[in-house]
């Protein structure tokens, strides 16, 4: 059912971005003049096809088998023969500007869909985990900066901080060329602190694993009670009698004073019987819970189904909202794309000087998960994640390699500068090229998709 839940919001999420990449493409054709003939959303067999007369000209419109991408098919020379009373809508018959227009709409059209998509979320608000530092971990780069649990970041460089997933983001901005960051926390009295890191040559992405967490940084995690809230359907602690709200008070006649102390208990006794003494109602109640058993790397251990209660002045400090206006949500839409869009040419030149690993590439496989795990959280993050994707496709159809969008517009580049467009024979290799890169590319984000199956 998961694998089907991930699959079914990967093809609507696909589908959504590659449809308004396509659609930029059409409709700047269609608004210079040129005779578009099939507009398809996925490449091999059509699965449905229909065909629409609109100003003179039949299009066909496909929606095919392998929903990995699409095409615009325009009327060409060079790809067949052409009417001479056609000959002036043909595609390679356009002015230099024209072309290049047609080209870079697709990637364009995915920009303004991952805006308004931004601008979508801060309208309607999202619940954020406020950037609290859990306790550093010991000698890491983090501690020796003087970073302690309980701070809130507030400000990294230039950059304002709200909220976690911020921090990350930023933490990424400011450190991926090395050298110093200049924190400003706040403590939990409301003082204000500023704190140097020095990453003085460590390159954040050049090792497998997550930056944030090699450097020393980790979210803060509260002292929870003991108290269980959601409880699993076919988890041990519903098939054994616990109920939501039941607060443990010990386990084999073991105190437990917080979460921590019944999860560590829990752990270390997968398979085996446990007394819990619990209050329910104000009455206690002894009842025998057994863990069930899972691995979890290369380690057995136990687990019951329950999670913790997490009281309201918790959730308080944990959590906060951003939301924003209509009109005051466009800019911050604005600078959120420019934002996600830099930081991913950054880390894909940092790959290509080899200054960042290749396992930060992700596949379908990924993306397909995330769009599942995210369509599950709620809207607003998954419509979050079609964002990201949206630009990151808009990114990427800019590189200039061969068959991508920024190949076409290298292409009218150098025909800018000789005066005449590129040979055909130049074209052909460029088109070879541009198979055997993104075949590589491919193959690399197929291969880490797997490695993290397997892990």
């Amino acid at each position: 059912m998961n694998a089907l839940h991930s699959l079914f919001f990967f093809v609507i999420a696909i589908g959504v971005l590659v449809t308004f990449h396509e659609f930029g493409h059409y409709w700047v054709a269609r608004q210079s003049g040129v005779k578009v003939l099939r507009f398809s959303i996925g490449f091999g067999r059509p699965l449905l096809k229909w065909v629409r007369h609109t100003g003179g000209d039949t299009i066909e419109y496909v929606i095919a088998a392998i929903p990995l991408g699409g095409y615009v098919k325009m009327l060409d020379e060079r790809e067949g023969n052409v009417a001479e009373k056609d000959r002036v809508r043909a595609f390679n018959t356009q002015p230099l500007r024209s072309r290049a227009a047609i080209v870079v709409a697709g990637p364009l059209f995915n920009f303004i869909l991952a805006i308004f998509f931004y601008w979508l979320v801060f309208v309607l608000g999202t619940a954020v985990d406020r950037p609290l530092l859990g306790e550093p971990v010991k000698g890491s780069p983090v501690e020796l900066a003087g970073f302690v649990a309980g701070q809130e970041v507030i400000r990294i460089g230039n950059t304002d901080i709200d909220s976690w997933t911020q921090f990350r983001v930023a933490l990424l901005e400011e450190g991926l060329d090395g050298g110093e960051i200049e924190f400003v926390v706040r403590e939990e009295d409301g003082a204000e602190q500023v704190h140097v890191l020095d990453l003085a040559e460590t390159q954040l992405l050049k090792e497998k694993g997550d930056a944030v967490s090699m450097l020393g940084f980790s979210p803060w995690q509260p002292k929870l009670p003991p108290r269980l809230s959601r409880l699993n359907d076919d988890g041990a602690a519903k098939r054994d009698g616990l109920e939501a709200g039941d607060l443990v008070l010990s386990i084999d006649g073991k105190a437990i004073h917080d979460w921590d102390t019944l999860v560590e208990t829990v752990q270390s006794s997968p398979g085996q019987a446990l007394v819990f003494v619990v209050e329910r109602d104000t009455l206690q109640q002894t009842i025998t819970i057994t863990p069930a058993s899972r691995e979890i790397d290369g380690k057995i251990i136990g687990f019951i189904g329950a999670a913790p209660h997490f009281p309201d002045e918790i959730i308080k400090r944990m959590q906060g909202t951003e939301k924003y206006g209509v009109l005051a949500a466009i800019p911050r839409a604005v600078e959120k794309t420019w934002d996600m869009s830099t930081l991913t040419l950054r880390v894909l030149w940092k790959m290509v000087i080899g200054e960042a690993s290749l396992s930060n590439i992700s596949g379908p496989i990924t993306i397909a998960k995330y769009a599942g795990v995210t369509a599950e959280i709620g809207l607003t993050t998954f419509i979050s994640f079609l964002a990201i994707i949206s630009l990151s496709l808009g990114v990427l159809n800019l590189l200039p390699v061969p068959m991508l969008d920024g190949g076409h517009l290298l292409y009218y580049l150098i025909e800018l500068v000789k005066g005449s467009p590129v040979s055909e024979a130049f074209e052909a290799r460029g088109q070879q090229v541009g198979m055997v890169l993104l075949a590589l590319l491919m193959s690399i984000a197929l291969f880490n998709d797997f490695q993290r199956l397997l892990h």
